[in-house]
């Protein structure tokens, strides 16, 4: 496990923490990421509690905890906010979550909802200072009815969630794909089951809209870089799935 560096200016950085292999999260490879811009932290889907402690030992190399002034958690699955009480313990950071799940994160164990600040569901803004923003991009329905990604203009990085979500094993795992060919066979299943629909997709690709994408860095597997952002985009774009492939009795077309 190490530290993968996305994106590095005199002002700015965007680090993939803790780059675990499936066998260190007991079968599912997740991954989560840090924006820094100056003294200015934010944490994104910081994971479940087995991991927190690697999580942590690796921001550690970049900020303290006291540096993290949000935690921005892009839907409500246990492997993105099981370790979220141990955060609020350790920072002082106010977490944005979709206003549909609010009422639920208490359920991981939250000693209460202070700290927890509703996005609402057109999306928002965080503000770094010094002209620096994120954008919280909707994709709802990609897979949770309340979700979000977030976007960093200056870095051009789409931190996309569940969005570009590949199924690898600890021997095929790796940091980046440049083409999308070979990834397809690890990625079009998950997507046909866990996306709601094709509709859902093209709302969020008119949301996106002529936002440059230089990297979209998803919650699981390896980073998308070079030819393979927009063939993943393209191929996206026309995918049957979710409800589109439901037929009666449980069963989805093929």
């Amino acid at each position: 496990m190490h530290n993968v560096e996305l994106y590095r200016d005199d002002a700015h950085l965007c680090v993939l923490l803790n780059e675990s292999e499936e066998l260190d999260e007991g079968g599912i490879h997740s991954n989560q990421f840090l924006i820094l811009h100056q003294e200015f932290g934010v944490l994104l889907d910081p994971g479940g509690f087995g991991v927190m402690p690697d999580v942590l030992d690796a921001m550690l190399a970049y900020c303290e905890p006291e540096q993290i002034r949000y935690i921005v958690l892009s839907h409500q699955d246990p492997d993105i906010v099981g370790g979220l009480a141990s955060w609020l313990e350790l920072t002082r950071a106010t977490v944005l979550i979709s206003r549909l799940w609010t009422r639920f994160i208490p359920h991981y164990g939250l000693p209460n909802t202070d700290r927890i600040v509703a996005i609402p569901d057109t999306g928002a803004q965080i503000d770094l200072g010094t002209s620096a923003v994120l954008d919280l991009i909707p994709a709802h329905f990609l897979h949770s009815e309340g979700n979000f990604q977030v976007y960093d203009p200056r870095a051009k990085i789409l931190f996309s969630g569940d969005v570009g979500a590949s199924e690898l094993s600890g021997a095929e795992t790796q940091t980046f794909i440049e083409d999308l060919a070979p990834h397809l066979p690890r990625i079009e299943g998950f997507h046909r089951r866990y996306m709601a629909s094709n509709r859902a997709i093209k709302a969020w690709r008119e949301t996106l809209g002529e936002r440059p994408v230089e990297l979209l860095a998803p919650q699981h597997g390896p980073v998308y870089r070079g030819a393979a952002v927009g063939q993943f985009l393209g191929w996206l774009e026309g995918l049957e799935c979710g409800v589109d492939l439901l037929q009666p009795g449980g069963v989805f077309r093929r």
